[in-house]
């Protein structure tokens, strides 16, 4: 599941070369999910990096996952 949503994300990837010939990438649908880096192959790597981490967050707060199956948003409990 983790994997297919990790794969699905990262083919909606846009990527572009700025003035400075560096690679940045996005996920336009996750807020927050993109990379800056030398070469596209460390873009892709990165942003691939980023996503897992962006979504362990999200997992662990109980955020809301757009387009993620099987996970509702969870009531948050504060002692």
């Amino acid at each position: 599941m983790l994997t297919t949503y990790i794969l699905q994300k990262l083919a909606q990837a846009q990527y572009k070369i700025l003035d400075d010939g560096t690679y940045f990438g996005r996920i336009p649908s996750l807020q927050g999910v993109w990379a800056s880096e030398k070469t596209l192959e460390k873009c892709r790597e990165t942003l691939r990096e980023v996503l897992e981490e962006w979504l362990i967050l999200k997992l662990r707060d109980g955020d809301t996952i757009p387009d993620f199956p099987f996970i509702k948003k969870r009531q948050k409990v504060y002692a």
